[in-house]
């Protein structure tokens, strides 16, 4: 089931653990993306904590919230692009969008499979998405003190084999949120130093999130048309101009006419 927009607000812009989550995930993303300069780019779920340093390169930007969540205004101060949506039915055109970012979308999604086809939808040809899950063996997932703590854990391997399923090509991967899900200032002061210890020792083991991008790719077909189902095909009457022998005798069809002869189909009287 979907968090409430509410709790996710109050986690990710009240909290210091929730502010930590923002600050490590969003330099993440960052990494993958460092340029978004003239492209569309769109977040699913409740991806406003990662949109923010993009709102000034982009062409475009745009905040989708599930139905089942809710939506609130955002950004803050400036004009709306924050939009509540049907969960697998998105008011963008097909193929529009160049970069998409997933956060608390697909692990509390009840369609996940016609999810995902609504991202392929969504993407242009050689578009990415990037995913970001809790990790199934990271500690984040483990404690429901987190939104991390809800839905559905991923491991690598069953993100990547769902994705494939759904015609995506998994591309690179990353993880975040090395550090102790906890709210204590000690271990919320450390966390610097757990993010570059974790991203230095593991790409996906050790994390509370992994990040999985997949790109969308529409390969040509390799063939040129048709392959040839028919090595010597017919004109009109073609069959019956030129005798074939039988192939057990050796003797001509007696339905097949000479070259110079009439057509013993074309032109027939009855003899009386």
């Amino acid at each position: 089931m979907h968090l409430d927009v509410t709790d996710l607000r109050a986690f990710y812009y009240q909290t210091g653990l929730g502010r930590l989550a923002q600050r490590a995930v969003r330099a993440r993303v960052r990494d993958f993306w460092p340029s978004v300069a003239g492209l569309n780019v769109v977040g699913y779920g409740f991806s406003v904590p990662l949109l923010r340093p993009y709102l000034s390169e982009a062409r475009r930007v745009i905040s989708l919230m599930p139905g089942p969540q809710g939506v609130m205004a955002w950004p803050h101060g400036r004009a709306n692009v924050s939009v509540l949506v049907n969960e697998t039915d998105w008011p963008l055109q097909t193929g529009s969008v160049d970069r998409l970012v997933l956060l608390h979308g697909l692990e509390t999604s009840e369609q996940p499979g016609a999810l995902l086809n609504e991202v392929w939808r969504l993407l242009a040809p050689e578009g990415r998405a990037l995913f970001i899950l809790p990790n199934r063996s990271g500690l984040w997932s483990r404690r429901d003190v987190t939104p991390f703590g809800q839905g559905r854990p991923y491991s690598l391997r069953q993100i990547e084999t769902q994705l494939k399923q759904h015609r995506f090509i998994p591309e690179r991967h990353a993880a975040a949120l090395f550090s102790p899900p906890s709210q204590k200032r000690f271990w919320l002061k450390l966390s610097p130093m757990w993010e570059r210890a974790g991203s230095a020792i593991s790409s996906h083991l050790a994390g509370g999130v992994l990040l999985v991008e997949a790109s969308k790719r529409v390969y040509a077909p390799t063939q040129r048309g048709l392959p040839e189902a028919v090595r010597r095909p017919l004109t009109v009457l073609g069959g019956i101009a030129r005798p074939h022998p039988h192939p057990a005798s050796g003797r001509v069809s007696p339905t097949a006419r000479r070259p110079d002869g009439p057509s013993p189909l074309v032109g027939r009287r009855d003899r009386g």
